[in-house]
C-alpha cells in the first residue's frame, strides 16, 4: 500500500506536516522515504521488516546493494532514494562542518564523520586538512582496507597535507565491527603519523574512530 492510498490524517506523511519529523519513528520515517510498500504489506510494515532485518537505520544504511535488492519491495528506485538521502546527509554536515573552527565544535566533525564512515562495509582511513584557522580545507579518503584493517602510509599523508597546504590534520578510520575502541595497531600508526608531520610543522588535531553510533577521539582521551 502507498502512503498515497491512507485515509486522511492517519498516515505517517499526514503526522510528518502536522508534529514534524521529531514526531515519527524510524520506521514513520523510513516509510515516508520509501513512499511504498508491496502487495498486502504497507510502507510502514516494510520499513519495519527492513529496520529489523538489517539491525536499524545504522545497519540498513551499510548494507550492500545486492542484498537489499533482493529483499521483496525494494527495487532499483527505492535503493537509489535510500543512498541519496545518506549522501545529502553526509553532504550537510560537511557543510555544517565546514563553516566553523573544529576545534569548537567537535559535535559537527562527529556528525559527519557518522555519515561519511559510518555506514561503509569494510574499513577507510580519511583526513581532514585544515587550514590554520582550523576551518576544513578538504576531506579526502586516502586508504582502503579489509574489515581487518587498512595499510597508512605518512609519506603519501603528509605529501597531500603539503599539497593542500594544511595547517593542521583530523585523521579519521571507521571499524565496520562498530565497536569504536583503539587497537594497538590504530596507536602504532597514530603515533608514527604524529611524528612524520610534526617535522613538517602541521599540527595533528584528533585521531577518531568511528563505530557505529559512537566515536572514540583520541585528544578527548589524552592520547595524542
Amino acid at each position: 500500500m502507498s502512503i498515497a492510498r491512507w485515509q486522511a490524517g492517519e498516515g505517517p506523511r499526514d503526522k510528518l506536516l502536522a508534529r514534524g519529523t521529531q514526531a515519527l519513528s524510524d520506521a514513520e520515517l523510513l516509510a515516508v522515504m520509501l513512499g511504498t510498500g508491496y502487495r498486502d504489506c504497507s510502507a510502514v510494515q516494510l520499513a519495519r521488516e527492513l529496520l529489523v532485518e538489517f539491525d536499524g537505520l545504522a545497519g540498513l544504511l551499510r548494507v550492500d546493494g545486492p542484498r537489499l535488492l533482493a529483499w521483496p519491495g525494494i527495487g532499483v528506485a527505492k535503493y537509489a532514494q535510500l543512498r541519496a538521502a545518506l549522501e545529502l546527509a553526509r553532504r550537510q554536515a560537511l557543510q555544517e562542518m565546514g563553516r566553523v573552527d573544529v576545534l569548537s565544535s567537535p559535535e559537527a566533525t562527529g556528525r559527519f564523520l557518522q555519515y561519511h564512515l559510518g555506514s561503509r562495509d569494510r574499513e577507510v582511513f580519511c583526513c581532514i586538512f585544515l587550514d590554520s584557522q582550523h576551518q576544513v580545507l578538504c576531506c579526502e579518503d586516502l586508504f582502503f582496507g579489509t574489515l581487518d584493517g587498512a595499510a597508512v602510509y605518512p609519506r603519501e599523508v603528509a605529501t597531500r597535507a603539503l599539497q593542500y597546504r594544511a595547517a593542521a590534520v583530523i585523521f579519521a578510520h571507521n571499524h565496520p565491527s562498530g565497536v569504536a575502541e583503539p587497537s594497538a595497531a590504530d596507536r602504532r600508526i597514530t603515533e608514527r603519523l604524529c611524528a612524520a608531520l610534526a617535522l613538517l610543522d602541521i599540527r595533528v588535531l584528533d585521531h577518531i574512530i568511528v563505530g557505529r553510533g559512537s566515536e572514540f577521539s583520541f585528544a578527548r582521551e589524552g592520547l595524542l
